[in-house]
């Protein structure tokens, strides 16, 4: 059976075409010729240019190499080197101070800071719980976690003397976020509305601002600090609200403020099946009706979107809180194409384009409701939000800016409807930032340093300047401070402030919130609006950092302190490679750390080829879990590359440490029924594709994981038949 129909000229996987033409068209006012047509003329105009982007981004690199071997046993010169960069186009030169003009942005991302998810949305499951954790129980995170620092919750019922300890910290947490004017809240035996004030007082009576039920015995009282909410929720017939003095039952956060929809580095999507199912989700999450049937305790339980919430103001009128994250969603970047849709060359198809189109198509969905005080709205100010990731340098933004503006034009939306999310994820971004922005300065809602993958870029653009120190070490390199403070130290100068989130990266480890809530602190007091939480719990754990410290004024000191002193980085910084040079290796701690990153090589792409699953715990070569995405596994693959071309360690070496951590990963892996174990054989796709992103590294594109793991991901689904949308 041919799996293609043909649309305007194109070879269009059955599935994907028959989910757009039915599902994703109707309602848009949008037809399908028109569509088809304007997807063409998409390919047509842009698709030379993407892979002359790609060329120069090759060119590039090859010129980077040389410069390095012509170079080698030499010390770093940073003058010179950064002459080269500029000789080459690599660094571009840097026009006058601007601000970006980007307008009608959400308040998620202008103006409120608070954690945000980011969640692969081939799984409706987790995209739902990851759009409802707008709202978290502070509660359920401190007794569920490790959050209080005396470990994980105990197996059984419920640990009364937990609990009391629990109640004990949220009361805490209440008493620093919206102090009362005397006492405390765990004193409080009432809480109840008189004259549209709270009562007993609050140190600063304007932080309540709404309640349900009767004023004289309300059910909940809603507070805000630093533009966050606070419901607390009293219920005498609780099993906790009947023995407070107060009945109160929970204190919800507002918790995931935003949620990126992952269509790169967390979803496996390798064929026209798996696009349509993500799409697909993207869809029902835009039309508002996604739904997920879940079994829970015997019992089948439906997964839906979160209603939007409504209390009764102070004045007496209605405060409307919104039930859902704000959803943005993440395109893949320029380097891969898509077999789903076949150009009139019958070659694939640039995989950025037909995500730009079918995204923000979908998303035509939220912006058509006729009556947005009701709707599931995601946008309230008529915006579509995309993070672009893995662009180098300015370039590559002016590209992605100019596709967005037509398919605006195609769609018929008005300019800069699309708002644009910047991934510095990728050391040419990150040395040319401000130009980044100027080039979508009207678009640009976001901006997020991203140190995994922005490592694995330093490694393989540094690979031949010498051997690299140890991941591990890799955050305390020169360049890594430079980057994380240049980011927001241009951001503010830029004009980011109040019109799009600065952001920083993820917390891999989901297990260890005690950790967290130690160490992620400092991502507010960076100046960054919002930071990547693994769970919809960390996201309310997290948020309690948002209201511990005001993000808002810690940027203005910092746009202070960068008018008066200039940035705190230099970009020789920045550019310096993080090498390990003259350094003599113990054997024990190489080969500790050449286990390490095989071992979270394997447990990692096993399941992307075999089960095609993008992102999971992954437990380490400790059996501790820590989330693992391509971008983790990027670092981990650049890392042995670089090691094997310097000679640090043999290949011989890294192939037993290979074989030895299948095994490890093979036990690890023993409870899952799908699991497919790698030894002894030792010769199936997952494996090799393993060894492939090790043994060739150095020769993938700006050592990129895609390539290996899609032919891969491919040659497994060869043997069965696959199953997406409407299959």
């Amino acid at each position: 059976m041919n799996n293609y129909v043909e649309h305007a000229g194109l070879s269009v996987d059955r599935h994907l075409a028959k989910f757009i033409n039915t599902e994703a068209l109707p309602g848009t006012g949008v037809d399908a010729e028109h569509f088809w047509t304007a997807l063409a003329g998409l390919i047509d105009r842009f698709g030379p240019t993407n892979r002359a982007l790609l060329a120069q981004r090759a060119e590039m690199q090859t010129a980077i190499s040389d410069w390095h071997l012509q170079r080698r046993g030499t010390p770093h010169d940073a003058q010179a080197y950064r002459a080269f960069l500029n000789e080459i186009g690599y660094l571009v030169p840097e026009g006058p101070d601007f601000q970006i003009e980007t307008a009608g942005t959400d308040p998620e991302i202008a103006t409120i800071p608070g954690p945000q998810l980011v969640v692969p949305v081939l799984n409706a499951r987790y995209a739902l719980n990851a759009a409802n954790a707008r709202w978290g129980s502070l509660y359920d995170a401190f007794y569920g976690t490790d959050a209080l620092g005396d470990g994980p919750a105990p197996a059984g019922g419920f640990d009364a003397a937990r609990g009391a300890r629990v109640v004990a910290r949220a009361k805490g947490f209440l008493d620093e976020a919206a102090p009362l004017a005397r006492g405390g809240h765990a004193d409080v035996t009432g809480y109840r509305v008189s004259d549209g004030a709270l009562q007993p007082a609050l140190r600063d009576p304007a932080q309540f601002v709404g309640y349900d039920g009767p004023a004289h015995r309300p059910t909940a009282i809603v507070l805000r600090n630093n533009g966050l909410h606070v419901i607390i929720d009293i219920d005498p017939a609780h099993r906790i609200g009947a023995g407070d003095p107060a009945h109160v039952a929970d204190i919800r956060l507002e918790s995931a403020l935003s949620v990126i929809m992952d269509l790169e580095d967390s979803i496996a999507a390798v064929d026209g099946p798996d696009k349509a199912l993500a799409y697909a989700n993207w869809l029902g999450l835009m039309r508002g009706d996604l739904t997920e049937v879940v079994r829970k305790g015997g019992t089948d339980i439906t997964r839906r979107l979160n209603p939007d919430l409504h209390f009764t103001g102070p004045d007496g009128g209605t405060l409307v809180l919104k039930g859902r994250a704000l959803m943005l969603v993440r395109n893949v970047g320029h380097l891969m194409t898509t077999p789903a849709v076949l150009d009139r060359n019958g070659d694939e198809m640039p995989e950025g384009l037909l995500d730009a189109m079918v995204t923000t198509l979908c998303a035509l969905h939220d912006l058509q409701r006729a009556d947005a005080s009701t709707a599931l709205r995601n946008s309230t100010t008529g915006s579509v939000y995309v993070v672009k990731p893995k662009m180098h340098g300015p370039a590559e933004v002016a590209f992605a800016d100019a596709v967005f503006g037509a398919v605006e034009d195609a769609l018929s939306l008005p300019r800069d409807t699309v708002k644009l999310g910047i991934m510095d994820e990728e050391r040419r971004t990150s040395a040319n930032l401000k130009e980044c922005l100027r080039a979508a300065k009207s678009r640009v809602a976001f901006i997020n340093t991203g140190f995994l993958d922005r490592t694995g870029d330093e490694i393989h653009t540094s690979m031949d300047a010498g051997p690299m120190v140890p991941k591990s070490e890799m955050k305390s390199a020169a360049w890594i401070s430079a980057y994380e403070d240049r980011n927001v130290d241009i951001g503010l100068a830029c004009g980011l402030r109040g019109r799009a989130q600065i952001g920083k990266g993820m917390w891999a480890m989901p297990d260890l919130m005690a950790d967290m809530l130690a160490q992620k602190i400092a991502h507010p007091r960076a100046g960054a609006t919002c930071a990547w939480v693994p769970s919809p719990t960390a996201a309310t754990l997290h948020a309690t950092h948002y209201h511990s410290y005001d993000v808002q004024s810690r940027q203005s000191e910092l746009a202070d302190a960068l008018a008066a002193n200039g940035p705190r980085a230099t970009l020789d910084e920045l550019l310096t490679p993080p090498l390990a040079l003259g350094r003599n290796w113990a054997e024990v701690d190489l080969m500790a750390e050449v286990e390490n990153n095989a071992q979270g090589i394997l447990g990692y792409v096993v399941r992307w080829v075999d089960q095609g699953v993008g992102c999971s715990k992954v437990p380490d070569i400790h059996d501790v879990g820590l989330m693992e995405d391509r971008a983790t596994c990027r670092i981990s693959g650049q890392a042995l590359a670089n090691w094997l071309h310097h000679e640090v360690v043999s290949r011989d070496q890294v192939m037993a440490a290979m074989k030895k951590m299948a095994a490890v990963v093979d036990r690890q892996n023993a409870g899952d029924a799908a699991y497919t174990p790698m030894s002894p054989a030792l010769d199936g796709p997952a494996f090799l594709a393993a060894c492939d992103l090790v043994f060739e590294g150095r020769n993938q594109p700006s050592g990129y994981t895609e390539p290996v793991l899609h032919a891969r991901r491919l040659q497994h689904k060869a043997a069965r038949p696959p199953v997406g949308w409407g299959g």
